[in-house]
């Protein structure tokens, strides 16, 4: 599905992409990614989709989607700033730097 598509499905859903986004527990850069793709990825396509047609229906997709507990991943590696702030914390408790 292109990212136009996309777009049109979200217009059709009466949702904005950050409501979008924090909805289904996805970054919005993340989603905003696709748009220099120029297309999405299936499973965001379904989604967009679904609730295009549900809400065709009159079904409240928001609530049935809130009611899964959906949680967003976290990055969890060590990135730059991480490892900058422990080699501050080290040099002033006198460790060395490892």
């Amino acid at each position: 599905m292109t990212f136009i598509d996309f777009k049109k499905l979200l217009l059709d859903s009466e949702i904005t992409l950050p409501k979008f986004s924090k909805l289904i527990k996805v970054s919005e850069k993340n989603i905003q990614a696709y748009k220099k793709k120029g297309e999405v990825p299936n499973t965001i396509a379904v989604i967009a989709i679904c609730f295009a047609n549900m809400h065709s229906m009159g079904v409240d997709y928001r609530s049935i989607i809130e009611d899964l507990g959906l949680v967003a991943k976290v990055k969890k590696g060590a990135g730059f700033a991480k490892k900058h702030k422990q080699v501050k914390e080290n040099k002033k408790s006198g460790e060395e730097n490892v």
